[in-house]
């Protein structure tokens, strides 16, 4: 019976004896591991506690950081798109009101209807006439030099200089 017990030692234990030597522990540091505040130290104070590890600062500053520059990027990317789309409004307008200022400084000899398609036409004399009558339906008896292009009249009376094919 007792060489089973030795074997069964030897078997979980490894052969070492469950005697603690008191002379060998160091009394000092084992007070270093005791605290009345156990939620303050920097290590699990049970078996079941949670594993703390300290955090590297830098690594989430670094993080923050550039998630702060991407989306700050995406936004004034968004925002000069905005930007974009109103300089091109505000070159359409533009173009709008300087074409609409050379037609009624232009020679007309009808009344214009909202919405209609007219032709634009400058004279040898540097004069401009604005017709009803489209470039291919001239004839021989073209009374004109050059043609400016088509323009339809808006709701607002300013004309929009559509395409030379309309």
């Amino acid at each position: 019976m007792a060489r089973c017990k030795k074997e069964f030692e030897r078997a979980n234990y490894g052969g070492l004896s469950n005697k603690i030597d008191i002379s060998k522990i160091d009394l000092e540091k084992e007070k270093e591991k005791i605290t009345d505040l156990p939620g303050l130290i920097e290590y699990a104070h049970t078996v079941g506690g949670a594993l703390i590890k300290p955090e590297d600062k830098g690594k989430i500053k670094g993080q923050a950081m550039s998630a702060m520059q991407d989306q700050t990027t995406r936004q004034f990317d968004q925002i000069f798109g905005q930007m974009k789309t109103l300089l091109d409004q505000a070159n359409q307008l533009k173009k709008r009101v300087e074409i609409s200022e050379r037609i009624y400084q232009s020679e007309m000899g009808f009344s214009p209807v909202i919405g209609q398609h007219y032709h634009l036409y400058a004279r040898d004399n540097g004069t401009d006439f604005l017709s009803m009558i489209a470039p291919f339906e001239w004839g021989r008896s073209k009374k004109w030099s050059a043609y400016i292009g088509s323009v339809k009249l808006l709701s607002d009376h300013t004309w929009e200089l559509l395409a030379e094919d309309d």
